[in-house]
């Protein structure tokens, strides 16, 4: 839904974008062409790093996990892949500005995130972009 009204405004075609195409890993994206057939654009959500800072008295980990949403967008044009990694990540972005507060379970997030757009390369479908968006939860728990 967020792509499709940011692809609108923004008078960059990204194309549909479907639940499916989001995923819980952290596979360069080299791996997954050659393993399965690659859809994009494509959203790989995973946790870079877990950090116990024993904020909170006797609890066994009080800390922070730092999540990365990274988006891979791959084009046969060259002049495009720029335009609909941008709207993909404020998609992405606009999602976790709707999500800020408690997760429950012992996670809460604050809203604060960090976005990196990588170089285009070549791989993909001719070119690819990827663009990491970083974030960070409280963690506490038992």
């Amino acid at each position: 839904m967020h792509v499709a009204a940011l692809s609108l405004a923004s008078g960059v075609q990204a194309g549909p974008f479907h639940a499916a195409q989001v995923q819980s890993s952290n596979v360069a994206a080299e791996l997954v062409e050659k393993a399965a057939t690659a859809r994009y654009p494509c959203v790989h959500i995973y946790c870079e790093k877990v950090s116990n800072q024993l904020r909170e008295k006797f609890r066994r980990f009080s800390g922070t996990a730092r999540m990365v949403a990274e988006v891979r967008v791959s084009l046969s044009r060259l002049e495009q892949v720029e335009g609909v990694s941008q709207v993909v990540a404020n998609a992405v972005t606009e999602v976790l500005d709707e999500s800020r507060g408690d997760w429950g379970q012992g996670m809460f997030y604050s809203g604060a995130y960090e976005v990196t757009f990588g170089p285009v390369k070549a791989g993909g479908k001719n070119f690819i972009q990827i663009t990491k968006v970083a974030f960070d939860v409280d963690v506490s728990a038992d």
